[in-house]
């Protein structure tokens, strides 16, 4: 699969743009274990004209995460031509236009999802953006605002025709958040389309090497994305891309992942502080699956996600790999 001249091989696997999540030490891990291509933190357009430090920090992109694209929103054309024009400088492969983030902060004020509400608005965005940069520009959406109102396979061929260079949808509507099941046949009519030229990218419950296997083969998609399966547990790369490889893969075992759960501990307080780099990592380290099936993990996991310093935190993760090893 090519996006505009950027070869991504055959069956790409991309790490999802995740707001708090997909930090570049983040992005490097995930890559590291497989990931042929990986996206920013979403990026506000009028936060980064206001040149606030936090929204610039997310443009900086380690050489060896590359291929990566910068995803930024916003409800106006001006400040997303603005911005698009400020991250271009910033050297990412792609820019990708988030028109598809459901939460009521960004939806709700028209951005992300809430474009969906108005193609129009959404479309003329797309398109100048498009014309403003010379980066390949991308957009990732959903099906639509609602059930009654599934417009994708139309949208799609729109939002090429202002000069995509590639599609990724996730398979729920606004309304749904991240509810019920992703519709993988609505996206399959998307890629079914004869119209439809540029590649399309399937999102949504990628959760397991078997789903993503099943998006090409059953759906037809040219990659897929994975999001919420990969919070603590960037692995998950490692082990999809040697199953779409028709590989079996040679399993982590779990001093493996812990040693990078600690790393990303470090990372974490390295780009920010001790206190404010934990409390980061704690939605990682809530989520991930290492921590499952431990007998009688209840007070140690309270004990985990409290610790607000780097000796106590390392202590504990000590003590909870010592525990896996006799489970």
């Amino acid at each position: 699969m090519k996006i505009a001249d950027i070869d991504l091989g055959p069956r790409p696997v991309m790490l999802a743009p995740m707001e708090d999540v997909t930090d570049r030490s983040f992005r490097l891990i995930c890559k590291e274990q497989g990931a042929s291509m990986v996206y920013t933190e979403f990026v506000s357009a009028d936060a980064l004209i206001r040149d606030i430090p936090a929204t610039v920090r997310k443009l900086s992109i380690d050489p060896g995460e590359r291929p990566t694209a910068i995803q930024i929103y916003g409800r106006e054309i001006e400040p997303m031509v603005e911005a698009a024009r400020i991250v271009e400088q910033a050297g990412p492969d792609i820019i990708d236009i988030n028109f598809g983030c459901p939460v009521k902060k960004v939806a709700g004020k028209g951005a992300g999802a809430g474009m969906l509400r108005d193609i129009p608005k959404m479309l003329s965005i797309t398109r100048a953006v498009v014309d403003a940069v010379k980066l390949p520009v991308t957009v990732k959406t959903r099906l639509g605002w609602d059930h009654n109102s599934k417009i994708i396979v139309e949208l799609a061929e729109q939002l090429q025709d202002c000069g995509i260079a590639a599609l990724t949808v996730h398979g729920r509507t606004r309304s749904q958040m991240y509810t019920g099941e992703a519709d993988w046949e609505m996206i399959a009519r998307v890629k079914e389309n004869p119209r439809l030229k540029i590649p399309l990218i399937g999102n949504g419950d990628i959760t397991s090497p078997e789903k993503a296997v099943e998006a090409f083969d059953r759906y037809g998609v040219d990659g897929v994305m994975v999001g919420r399966a990969s919070i603590g547990a960037p692995w998950i790369f490692h082990d999809i891309s040697c199953a779409l490889r028709g590989e079996e893969p040679a399993p982590l075992d779990n001093a493996m992942k812990f040693d990078l759960i600690r790393r990303q501990v470090r990372e974490s307080i390295d780009r920010i502080d001790e206190y404010r780099g934990i409390l980061h990592i704690r939605r990682h380290l809530a989520a991930s699956p290492l921590f499952k099936g431990i007998p009688h993990f209840r007070d140690t996991r309270i004990r985990m996600l409290r610790a607000d310093t780097y000796d106590e935190l390392m202590s504990i993760l000590a003590e909870v790999q010592t525990l896996t090893s006799q489970s």
